[in-house]
């Protein structure tokens, strides 16, 4: 009761300055959503994007910022239309892993060359320090942003659906029982007989190959820059807040912790208004 009329007294909360390090694809397209919105707000907004970039465009909602990278366009685009194929791969279980473990690994090559044309790009750099950015919005599957924001001691908002291995959920300490939480590409439900909890838990035990394959260019970009070991589960630990594009309507029930925020179908239509 005391402390209330002291609250009464507090303005708005202002607006903030925002350095956006995006992921490429139907990733970026959800988030534009969301800049779109935070602009509206008043906050200062600067997108910061590779030149090979291919849906990342200029605008007047933000300032659009790129950076030389020795990756072509054209890979990019490649690269993209193979992960799309593969989500519409109905080939047996063994198959698809190996095929999505072999796409992860040639990414991974592909972003952890980019990030470190960033990293090690001192002007680039020298700009992000100079600004005072509030926070880093980014998208922790190409963890970049993540490393950045780590090195200047920025709080980060994650923007995201998932990370393989569930790395995103152990990184944010909460709870995984393998026995209840289907793995990503098993496609089991939270409800499984026996079977198919053996099933989920033998793909359970099979991640810690499978995401040090897939994570190890960006482990190893991370700790070189860091000047420290470094691990994604590490990495990922520092985010702030988690606004993560499910929901339980369409997915399966799962433990969060308070600072995961659901908000799934933000990228299904532009008159779903945000929460506070």
């Amino acid at each position: 009761a005391l402390l209330l009329p002291f609250l009464c007294l507090l303005g708005p909360a202002s607006a903030g300055k925002l350095l956006v390090i995006p992921m490429e694809g139907s990733h970026w397209l959800s988030m534009r959503e969301v800049l779109a919105e935070l602009s509206r707000r008043g906050h200062e907004i600067v997108v910061l994007a590779p030149d090979n970039k291919i849906l990342i465009d200029s605008s007047d909602i933000y300032d659009l910022k790129t950076y030389p990278v020795p990756i072509k366009k054209e890979e990019m685009e490649a690269l993209m239309r193979s992960f799309g194929s593969r989500c519409f791969s109905e080939e047996p279980f063994l198959i698809r892993f190996w095929n999505t473990l072999k796409d992860f690994r040639n990414s991974a090559a592909m972003f952890e060359s980019t990030c470190r044309s960033l990293l090690y790009n001192q002007e680039v750099m020298k700009y992000i320090q100079d600004s005072n950015f509030d926070a880093i919005f980014t998208d922790p599957f190409n963890p970049c942003g993540q490393i950045i924001a780590v090195h200047f001691s920025i709080p980060s908002v994650f923007f995201m659906r998932g990370v393989p291995c569930h790395i995103d959920i152990q990184a944010a300490q909460s709870p995984d029982p393998p026995s209840y939480v289907p793995r990503m590409f098993s496609l089991l439900t939270d409800r499984m007989t026996f079977s198919q909890r053996v099933k989920n838990f033998l793909i359970f035990l099979s991640e810690s190959f499978s995401c040090s394959v897939a994570f190890s260019p960006f482990e190893g970009l991370a700790s070189e820059f860091l000047r420290r070991p470094v691990t994604m589960t590490e990495l990922l630990s520092h985010g702030a807040v988690y606004l993560k594009r499910l929901d339980f309507a369409f997915d399966y029930p799962m433990p969060v912790m308070p600072n995961m925020v659901f908000i799934g179908g933000i990228n299904c239509g532009h008159k779903k208004a945000l929460s506070e």
